[in-house]
C-alpha cells in the first residue's frame, strides 16, 4: 500500500496525489467509463473541516503545534484509502476529513444521466457518451490538478462539468484558458463568472448571484426589513455578494446595520445587534454557520430571522443542532425537480459486490454502515474511531433501511443542475450531428464532427442549446447564465421535532416587472409570533410628515419632521413635502391639499349684518334728523343755524351712513370703483357743509360790528358755491384716480388657510389723496370751529362742530395704523366702521342738542334765548 508522507521542511499538498494509486490492484481514485465523447466531471467528494481544531494529550512544542495547524489550514485532502498521522514530538493526533454524501449523489446523478442519454433512441442515436470523474475535495491546487489530468490525459475531455464552488471555477477556467475547454458548472454562482471577456469558455445550470441578490432585496423590501444584518464567509466571493446585496437594496431603502465576515470572532457588541436585525448569511459552505451559530448560542440569543442564501436554505444537517434557532428561517433555494425518473433506483441499487470498481462508492458503504468490506480500497475512517476494530460488511446492507444524504430524492436541486448540464452537453453534440454545412455556429458557417469533436467548437454550440428538462425550458442568455428561478423556503418545525421545507414563494426573473417575486404569506412560520417581526432603525414617518437624515448615520435611520405650513406629503416615509398651490391648503394631518376658504366681508355672518344694521340705523336717524328739521324749520332755533346748509348735512351724512353698505359683500371691480370715490366725495360734501357753515358763523358775528358788511360775500349762493367747490377737488382727485389705476378685485392667497376677496386701491397715491383731501378740509373747519368757540350765541354751533371735529380727527388717526396692520375682512371692518363713526361723531355732536331743545324745551326755541348779551 502506497503511504504518502508530509515532510515537515516541504509542506506538500497530498490530496488524491497519486492517481495511480491502488490498494490490492484496486482501481485508481477516479470514476471512468469510454465512449466516443467523455465526459470530464469535478466533484467536491471530500473537505477538510476547518470550523474544528484537532486535539491531543499532550501540548506539543511551539514550533510543531505551529507545523501541525498549518497542515490543518492548508485545506489538506487526504485519499480516503491512506490513513495519515502526523506526530508531533511523542504525541500524534489524527488528521480527520470529511466525506459529502450529498456531492456523491450529484456524481451519481451525472453518470445516471449519460446512462440515460446511452440509452435514448431519439437523441444521440450515433453517439456514445462517457465519463471521467475526479475529487477536487474543494480546493485548488487539487481541483487544478484534476482538470489538467482530465485534458491532457489518455482520455480528452472535450468538457468538463464542475466545479461546485465560484472560487475554483474561477480557477479551473483561468488555467484552462489557454485550451479553451468549456467549464458548466452545476453550482457556482458568482455573477463575476458572467463576464464573457474573462471567462469565454464558461456556462452553468446554476442562476448568477445577481439574480439571487435581486431576490434577496426584493425579499426584505416585500416585508419592509430595513435595518438588516448581512453575514458572510472570510472569502473575495462573498465580499463580492455582499456588496452587490448593499448596492442592489439601498434603492429600496434597506441599510446594513452591520456586515461581518467568518470566521472572525463575534464582539459582545455585534451579538447585542443582533437581537434587532435580521441576519442574511451570504456564504457557500455550512460549516460557517456552524461557527455562527454556536457563537449566537452561547450568547443566548433567540428569535432572530434568518434569511439564507441559497448555499444554505436547504442545508437539512443545521437542523438537528440549531433547529430552536432557525425556525422560521427563510431562504431561497434554486430549481427543484420534484423527480427524475428512475434517479432513485439507481442511487440505491448499490450492493457490496458492484461498489468495489469505485473508491468513492467504497467509502460511502462503509461510513454509512460503519463496516469493512472484504478487499476494501478504502482504510481509514471519518468517524474518530479504529478502522481496524469494524465488523466485516455482511453484504445484506440495503441503503433503503437508512437514511443518508445520498439517496435522499427530496429536494434535488443541485442534482438537477448536474443533470441539466449533462443534457446541455447531449443536445449541443445533437446539434453538431444535425448541422448543415454554411449554416452551423463556427466560422464560415461551418459544422464540427461529433466524434472528433475539439473544445472550442462545442462551447459554440453549447452556447445555442435550447432544450426541454423534464417539463422545463432550459436555454440561456448571452453570458452563459440559465433564466433564474427560486424556490422561496420556510424552516417550519413539525410536531415531532423534524424539519419541514416548505415552499412559500417563487422568484422568477422571466416574469413581468413588479410581479417576479410572490409569496404566500399565510402558509409562513415566523421565529417569533404570528407575523413578521420589524426591523428597523426608525419607525417610518406618516403622511403628513417628512424624512430628516441624521448626520453621519445611514440612510435608514432618520428623524420624522412634520411638513412646513403650506406644505404636505401623502407618502409613508416622503423624503420630501409638496407645497399646495395657491388656491389650495393643506389639512390638519397634513397630508392633503384641500381648496381654502374663501373670506370675505358677508352679510350672512355676524359682523356683517351688525354693520349693516348699524349703517343702516345712521342714515334712518340722519334722515328722521332732518324731517325734524324741516318740520320746524320756521323755527328760530332751525332759522338760526343755516337751515339749507343744516338740510345738505344731514343728506350727506345719510349718504355716507349708506356707503358703509358698499363695504359689505363679495367684491367685484365694479363696487371696488364705486366704494372709494363714495366714500371719499360724500365725506368731502360733509366736511365741507361744517366748513361753510362754521365761516358763515364766524363771518355772522364779525358783521355785527360797526361798519362792517362781509355778510354780503357769504350769502346762500356763496355757501352753495363753497359746498361745490369743496368738493369738485376731492372729484377731480377720484376721477384722476380711475383713470390711471383703478382700484380692482384681487383674490389675496398671500394668508395661510384663505383667499381673501379683497378691493385693493390700485394707486396707493390717490386713496391716500382722497383721506388727505378729508383731513385738509376737517382741519381747515377745526380751526374756524375754534376761533368762533366762544362767540355769544346760546346755541353757538361752533362748539359742537369743534366737538365733532376732535371725534372725527381721533377717529381717522386711529383707522390709519389699523388700517395698516389687519387683513382680510378686518380691514373692512375698520374701514366701515371709521366712516360709522366718524358720522355719527359728526351727527350727534351737532344735531342732538338742537333736536334736544327742538322736542324737549320748546321754550327755549325762541328768538330771546338765542341771543345772549
Amino acid at each position: 500500500m502506497k503511504i504518502h508522507v508530509f515532510s515537515l521542511g516541504h509542506p506538500r499538498n497530498k490530496m488524491c496525489d497519486d492517481v495511480t494509486a491502488t490498494v490490492s490492484g484496486q482501481s485508481p481514485l477516479i470514476l471512468y467509463e469510454d465512449g466516443d465523447v467523455v465526459i470530464g466531471g469535478l466533484f467536491p467528494l471530500h473537505y477538510s473541516p476547518v470550523s474544528s481544531l484537532p486535539t491531543y494529550k499532550t501540548k506539543p512544542t511551539i514550533i510543531l503545534t505551529w507545523i501541525c495547524v498549518y497542515y490543518l489550514f492548508m485545506h489538506v485532502c487526504v485519499d480516503f484509502n491512506i490513513h495519515i498521522y502526523l506526530c508531533c514530538v511523542m504525541n500524534c493526533f489524527s488528521l480527520l476529513y470529511s466525506f459529502s454524501s450529498r456531492a456523491l449523489r450529484w456524481m451519481q446523478t451525472m453518470t445516471f444521466a449519460i446512462n440515460e442519454i446511452n440509452q435514448r433512441s431519439d437523441l444521440l442515436p450515433q453517439l456514445k457518451l462517457g465519463f471521467h470523474i475526479r475529487d477536487s475535495c474543494n480546493d485548488i491546487s487539487v481541483s487544478q490538478r484534476a482538470a489538467l489530468l482530465l485534458v491532457n490525459g489518455h482520455t480528452v475531455s472535450p468538457v468538463i462539468i464542475g466545479d461546485a464552488a465560484s472560487g475554483l471555477s474561477m480557477a479551473l477556467l483561468r488555467s484552462l484558458g489557454s485550451f479553451h475547454i468549456p467549464l458548466v458548472s452545476y453550482f457556482a454562482s458568482c455573477s463575476c463568472l458572467s463576464n464573457q471577456r474573462d471567462f469565454p469558455t464558461f456556462m452553468r445550470t446554476m442562476p448568477s448571484d445577481t439574480f439571487q441578490i435581486r431576490a434577496l432585496a426584493q425579499l426584505v423590501r416585500y416585508f419592509g426589513w430595513t435595518w438588516v444584518g448581512v453575514i458572510g464567509m472570510e472569502s473575495d466571493y462573498a465580499r463580492f455578494a455582499i456588496q452587490l446585496f448593499l448596492q442592489e437594496s439601498v434603492q429600496y431603502g434597506v441599510c446594513a446595520a452591520y456586515t461581518h465576515v467568518y470566521p472572525i470572532v463575534l464582539s459582545q457588541q455585534a451579538l447585542d445587534e443582533l437581537l434587532d436585525v435580521i441576519q442574511v448569511p451570504m456564504g457557500q459552505y455550512k460549516s460557517e454557520m456552524n461557527y455562527i451559530l454556536r457563537a449566537i448560542r452561547r450568547q443566548n440569543i433567540t428569535g432572530l430571522q434568518w434569511i439564507a442564501s441559497e448555499a444554505w436554505s436547504t442545508a437539512k444537517s443545521l437542523w438537528e443542532e440549531f433547529g430552536d434557532l432557525l425556525t422560521g428561517t427563510l431562504g431561497f433555494a434554486i430549481r427543484r425537480a420534484d423527480v427524475i425518473p428512475g434517479l432513485k433506483q439507481h442511487l440505491t441499487s448499490l450492493r457490496p459486490s458492484s461498489i468495489h470498481k469505485s473508491a468513492f462508492l467504497a467509502e460511502f458503504w462503509e461510513e454509512t454502515f460503519n463496516c469493512r468490506l472484504n478487499g476494501s480500497v478504502n482504510s481509514h475512517s471519518h468517524m474518530g474511531d479504529n478502522y481496524l476494530d469494524r465488523l466485516p460488511c455482511k453484504g445484506t446492507e440495503d441503503l433503503n433501511d437508512v437514511y443518508s444524504a445520498y439517496s435522499d430524492v427530496t429536494q434535488l436541486r443541485v442534482s438537477y443542475n448536474v443533470y441539466k448540464a449533462v443534457y446541455l452537453v447531449a443536445h449541443a453534440l445533437q446539434d453538431m450531428s444535425n448541422c448543415i454545412v454554411g449554416q452551423g455556429p463556427l466560422p464560415n458557417g461551418t459544422c464540427a464532427d461529433p466524434k472528433n469533436v475539439k473544445p472550442w467548437q462545442l462551447i459554440h454550440y453549447m452556447k445555442r442549446a435550447n432544450f426541454s428538462s423534464l417539463g422545463e425550458k432550459v436555454n440561456f442568455d448571452q453570458n452563459g447564465d440559465p433564466i433564474a428561478y427560486y424556490d422561496l423556503m420556510n424552516w417550519q418545525r413539525m410536531p415531532d421535532g423534524s424539519l419541514h421545507l416548505v415552499k412559500v414563494g417563487f422568484y422568477d426573473d422571466a416574469s413581468s416587472a413588479g410581479r417576479s417575486l410572490v409569496i404566500n404569506d399565510s402558509v409562513i412560520h415566523w421565529p417569533v409570533g404570528k407575523q413578521a417581526s420589524r426591523s428597523v432603525c426608525s419607525d417610518s414617518c406618516p403622511p403628513g410628515s417628512r424624512i430628516a437624515r441624521r448626520k453621519g448615520e445611514p440612510i435608514c435611520c432618520f428623524d420624522c419632521v412634520p411638513c412646513a405650513e403650506g406644505e404636505v406629503s401623502n407618502m409613508t416615509d416622503s423624503l420630501e413635502c409638496s407645497r399646495c398651490s395657491e388656491e389650495t391648503w393643506p389639512n390638519k394631518g397634513r397630508d392633503l391639499c384641500i381648496p381654502k376658504t374663501i373670506e370675505f366681508l358677508s352679510y350672512n355672518e355676524l359682523m356683517g349684518i351688525v354693520l349693516c344694521v348699524v349703517s343702516v340705523l345712521g342714515a334712518c336717524i340722519s334722515l328722521s334728523i332732518l324731517a325734524i328739521f324741516f318740520t320746524y324749520k320756521h323755527t328760530p332755533l332751525v332759522r338760526a343755524n343755516n337751515m339749507e346748509l343744516s338740510f345738505l348735512l344731514l343728506v350727506f351724512l345719510a349718504v355716507c351712513f349708506l356707503v358703509g353698505l358698499l363695504f359689505i359683500g363679495e367684491p367685484s371691480d365694479w363696487l371696488c370703483r364705486i366704494r372709494y370715490p363714495a366714500f371719499g366725495i360724500s365725506f368731502a360734501l360733509c366736511i365741507s357743509c361744517l366748513l361753510a357753515k362754521t365761516v358763515v358763523v364766524l363771518m355772522a358775528f364779525r358783521s355785527t360790528l360797526p361798519g362792517s358788511n362781509v355778510m354780503k360775500w357769504f350769502g346762500p349762493n356763496q355757501q352753495r358755491a363753497s359746498v361745490l367747490l369743496g368738493t369738485a377737488v376731492q372729484v377731480i382727485i377720484c376721477v384722476i384716480w380711475l383713470l390711471t389705476s383703478p382700484p380692482h378685485v384681487n383674490n389675496n392667497t398671500d394668508y395661510s388657510a384663505t383667499i381673501i376677496i379683497e378691493c385693493v386701491t390700485g394707486s396707493e397715491v390717490g386713496f391716500w389723496c382722497v383721506l388727505g383731501y378729508i383731513g385738509i378740509l376737517a382741519c381747515m373747519c377745526f380751526l374756524m370751529a375754534f376761533l368762533a368757540r366762544k362767540l355769544p350765541d346760546n346755541f353757538n354751533e361752533a362748539k359742537f362742530i369743534t366737538f365733532s371735529m376732535l371725534i372725527f380727527f381721533a377717529v381717522w388717526i386711529t383707522f390709519i395704523p389699523v388700517y395698516v396692520s389687519t387683513a382680510g375682512k378686518y380691514t373692512v371692518a375698520v374701514h366701515i366702521f371709521a366712516i360709522l363713526a366718524s358720522a355719527f361723531g359728526l351727527l350727534f355732536c351737532i344735531f342732538a342738542p338742537k333736536c334736544y331743545v327742538i322736542i324737549m324745551k320748546p321754550e327755549k326755541n325762541s328768538k330771546k334765548n338765542l341771543i345772549q348779551r
